[in-house]
């Protein structure tokens, strides 16, 4: 079996989007360490913006589209995550409607294989870059 190559979403900050763990056909396993910066208050609660941007680029990996982009997202925070969590996200294509959309289901879980995160993504792969016009 060949390995797969990562094609979407390149230059992505491992420290505040996450590192890609694995790729395979239509699945992909990214995960992030909540850190300092991404802390809002002083009980160290994490924003879920990070969480949420974790799941989007496990959406957008499992793809694996050079020009695939977020149409839309159903999500629930099921717990809140703090600082030092180590956060893993699992996104599985669950449908492709045509050739340009599809549907993504993510979730993730912290180190202790708690659901924190789920989300249904429809993502859509272009034939051109976003911002070409």
């Amino acid at each position: 079996m060949s390995k797969i190559v990562q094609n979407t979403h390149l230059k992505t900050s491992k420290e505040l989007v996450g590192a890609v763990i694995s790729i395979e056909e239509n699945k992909a396993t990214v995960t992030l360490k909540m850190t300092k910066e991404m802390v809002v208050d002083s009980r160290g609660l994490a924003h879920g913006g990070f969480t949420f941007g974790l799941a989007d680029y496990a959406a957008m990996v499992a793809i694996n589209h050079p020009n695939v982009v977020l149409g839309k997202a159903e999500v629930k925070f099921m717990k809140p995550t703090v600082v030092g969590d180590e956060l893993t996200a699992e996104a599985v294509v669950t449908e492709k409607f045509n050739s340009v959309k599809s549907a993504v289901s993510v979730s993730v879980k912290n180190q202790e294989n708690i659901l924190v995160f789920e989300g249904e993504f429809i993502c859509f792969s272009l034939e051109s870059h976003v911002l070409d016009s």
